[in-house]
């Protein structure tokens, strides 16, 4: 047993070993500290379970559940019982945590910080490894195998590190591996006492045998060639998610980071508009003279706390990328440009900043991405910081009839979806519904909330935002309309989706200083954000409400003029703001929604999420009521089933032709009544073992000792002696069974079916109320063949699991090596 309990401790010290690599994906040790908490409490749950010689299979049952406790104490629901306790509401918790863990999985990149989903899917796995360690190893006494699920930790640095994964982790974890396999081999040689060589000399306890130096020999160039081997081969040192999804940014400018994945870069915004050092971050040259925004990053993942960024996924800039000036619609203008950018070394973030809709890029390699829904060109690999790339593009300008007559998008659309999701701030809905009230097309809607955000309602720019009282970012901001960039972009889009309009906010940078008639300096007082909304047939079309006199290099088009200018700047109603009702063309465009899903690549963006979260609270709790009372009513059903088969007997009487009878003689067909043997002892051994259900259903004892006569004779003077009826019936029925037990002949022609229902309808007379409702609703007959069926089951098992045990031990790889060079 101390040996035993020496190898567990080693394998959980080993596991802990091999999840050295995953500190190169965390940015703090939150995960060890923790993982430390679940390995201590399945190493534990083993050791106690041992003592006690418990076979392995309840071994494992009991690390399983320490795993579970840990869990419950460093993830708890608020629903624990004595804080260690699991409830149906911690592994609710626990579904919760695995769900949201995917979509930190896409939406972060290493390293990543400690959000409680992704931790616990680290401690999870941690924990189920050293389950699987301690088993291998102290159960079935193979460490080797041990190794495979020690490798499986250290696959996931290596699948999802950018970079090289560093070796020193590695190293940390081989050497726990190799701790195991030689404290295994120590026990085994103290266990088996001195050693010998066959030649007469001693063998001392740590003097190794040539096959086990070959075999340590072996494992040390094994070791070497798998990490010298991928370092030898190109492409083999870099992570293997290399066209999924990646974060949007990790660093804009000084002070942030040159590592790829998620950012605030909302946060990563205001810290640059707020530095006082003016750095140039974008050289941009272009053939269009009057370009609109250079962007590189989109939030569209609307949460209680503002938008987030989503993982972009797309295609190769290498490849073909779709080109919309291919669809031509009135009042969409589209121009192909061309734009050469070189990027500072002080922007360093695995995107690149590109003008919308590019449709060809050059110097550009396999590792950069084009994602078509967010319009975003993104790395796993490699980063902005010195990239000098040109592209073409695609230049779009609309005309408000053209936005006007862009009809609702279909409800069920994915984009829209996914898209206008919102939280419930009924402040806000409120004010939305207020301003487009009246409104007639989208374009309309969008235009009374981006006109909102105008001087004349009191709304003014300033880097150094005010701090309101309502425990609503959104609402401080529309209560005190003091903000920059990021506090209108948001609003805007925010309200534009409560109006049922798909939104999202934009990152990138305003027209810069000109150094020559082409040429545009980017800095990082350019940074800047703002709204994007979808119409149909046309896509995203940006509308910029923060005012124009607060951003160096702001652009304002006539769909979304500046709301600020001067009354005369504005364009007149009659030839802009207002379609022409005369316009035989616009209103031919007037009519149904011409949305043809497929058509434009923005809009298979988005997921399946409903525009409105209902609750399913009620629908859970119903489902669960009704499988409760399904599962409750099984055994009912079980013994109502027993019932009818064996309330059903063949005849075991039938007439047959008498084979040497003359019909001509009487002049009547001749017929013998014959018996079947078989069938009545089957009909008397259904009726018997119905009536000994039956006693156990009402409390009555069985003494499976007793002989069918006496257990008949003991009810007849016992519970059914004031029923004369009932007692004979109970006599007759072991009558039956005793002829079908013993007799050449059995009992045949009697009521046995209806016997049992007389014997029943006594039975049930006589017991109390209570005991009637179990037998009727949680038959203790069923409830006991099931109990007795599991026990055998769980006997089987467990000598099975003895004979694969024996098997496996008898297999011994250095005596198979030893036959084989014997030969």
């Amino acid at each position: 047993m101390i040996a035993h309990r020496n190898l567990g401790l080693v394998a959980a010290s080993a596991t802990l070993l091999a999840a050295a690599p995953l500190s190169a994906i965390f940015e703090h040790w939150t995960w060890l500290v923790q993982a430390v908490i679940a390995v201590a409490a399945v190493a534990a749950a083993a050791a106690l379970a041992r003592l006690g010689r418990t076979p392995l299979w309840v071994q494992v049952l009991a690390m399983v559940g320490g795993l579970t406790l840990a869990l419950t104490w460093l993830f708890p629901s608020g629903g624990e019982l004595l804080a260690v306790l699991p409830t149906p509401a911690t592994f609710g918790h626990f579904a919760e945590l695995l769900g949201n863990s995917v979509e930190d999985m896409r939406s972060h990149g290493v390293k990543v910080p400690d959000t409680d989903p992704l931790l616990f899917v680290t401690v999870l796995g941690i924990g189920g490894v050293a389950v699987l360690v301690d088993m291998l190893c102290v159960g079935l006494r193979r460490p080797a195998l041990a190794g495979l699920p020690m490798l499986a930790i250290y696959s996931v640095p290596v699948a999802v590190y950018v970079d090289s994964v560093p070796p020193v982790p590695f190293a940390i974890g081989a050497a726990g591996f190799l701790w195991l396999l030689v404290t295994d081999n120590v026990d085994r040689v103290r266990r088996f006492g001195r050693r010998f060589t066959g030649d007469g000399r001693d063998v001392d306890v740590w003097e190794s045998s040539p096959l086990a130096a070959a075999g340590r020999r072996l494992a040390v160039v094994g070791l070497a060639l798998a990490v010298l081997v991928p370092l030898a081969v190109p492409g083999m040192t870099a992570g293997l998610m290399t066209t999924l999804n990646s974060g949007a940014g990790s660093g804009i400018g000084p002070g942030f980071g040159g590592s790829p994945g998620r950012v605030d870069l909302f946060a990563a915004l205001s810290g640059q508009l707020n530095q006082s050092q003016v750095t140039d971050l974008v050289t941009v040259t272009t053939t269009e003279k009057e370009p609109f925004y250079l962007r590189f990053g989109v939030a569209d993942d609307l949460r209680t706390d503002g938008f987030r960024v989503r993982g972009p996924n797309g295609r190769r800039v290498t490849g073909e990328l779709p080109d919309p000036s291919r669809r031509s619609l009135p009042g969409v203008e589209r121009t192909r440009q061309r734009a050469t950018v070189q990027v500072s070394r002080e922007l360093n973030m695995p995107l690149l900043p590109v003008y919308a809709e590019p449709v060809g890029f050059a110097e550009l390699g396999n590792n950069w991405f084009y994602d078509p829904n967010l319009q975003v060109v993104f790395s796993n690999r490699e980063n902005s910081r010195g990239k000098e790339y040109s592209f073409d593009y695609v230049r779009s300008s609309y005309s408000p009839q053209a936005l006007r007559r862009a009809q609702p998008l279909p409800a069920d659309l994915p984009l829209r979806r996914q898209q206008t999701v919102t939280p419930d701030v009924p402040e806000v809905r409120a004010l939305v519904a207020d301003l487009v009230r009246g409104a007639r097309t989208e374009y309309d809607k969008v235009r009374a909330i981006y006109d909102y955000f105008s001087e004349d309602n009191g709304f003014s720019y300033r880097l150094s935002t005010e701090q309101g009282t309502s425990g609503e970012a959104i609402l401080d901001f529309l209560e005190t309309k003091v903000g920059y960039c990021q506090q209108y972009a948001a609003a805007l889009a925010w309200m534009v989706r409560d109006a049922g309009i798909p939104a999202r906010v934009a990152f990138g940078f305003t027209n810069g200083s000109r150094r020559s008639d082409d040429t545009l300096t980017l800095t990082n007082r350019n940074l800047h954000a703002w709204t994007e909304v979808y119409f149909d047939q046309i896509g995203w079309v940006p509308f910029d409400a923060t005012p124009a006199y607060g951003v160096p290099g702001s652009t304002r088009s006539a769909w979304a003029p500046d709301v600020d200018a001067p009354e005369e700047s504005t364009p007149q109603n009659g030839t802009s703001d207002t379609p022409d009702e005369t316009d035989p063309s616009a209103e031919a465009e007037q009519g149904p929604n011409q949305f043809e899903e497929g058509e434009d690549p923005g809009a298979l963006a988005g997921s399946d999420t409903p525009a409105e979260q209902r609750s399913r609270w009620p629908w859970l709790v119903a489902a669960s009521v009704l499988a409760l009372l399904v599962l409750l009513a099984v055994p009912a059903l079980r013994r109502l089933a027993l019932r009818r088969r064996r309330g059903r007997p063949a005849p075991a009487v039938r007439a047959v032709d008498a084979p040497d009878a003359d019909p001509s003689a009487t002049g009547q067909p001749v017929a013998v009544v014959v018996t079947d043997p078989d069938r009545a002892r089957a009909d008397a051994h259904a009726a018997w073992d119905e009536l000994i259900d039956t006693l156990v259903d009402y409390r009555v004892g069985v003494d499976r000792t007793e002989t069918p006569r006496a257990t008949a004779e003991r009810l007849a003077r016992e519970p059914l002696a004031t029923q004369t009826d009932a007692a004979s019936a109970a006599r007759l029925l072991g009558q039956a069974e005793e002829r079908a037990r013993y007799a050449r002949d059995p009992l045949t022609g009697e009521p046995l079916p209806a016997a049992l229902r007389t014997v029943r309808g006594a039975l049930a007379e006589r017991a109390g109320r209570r005991t009637r409702l179990m037998a009727t609703v949680l038959p203790p007959s069923v409830l006991y063949r099931w109990r007795t069926a599991i026990a055998d089951t769980s006997s089987r098992l467990v000598a099975s699991g003895g004979q694969v045990r024996r098997r496996l031990l008898r297999f011994s790889p250095r005596r198979l090596i030893a036959s084989r060079a014997g030969r």
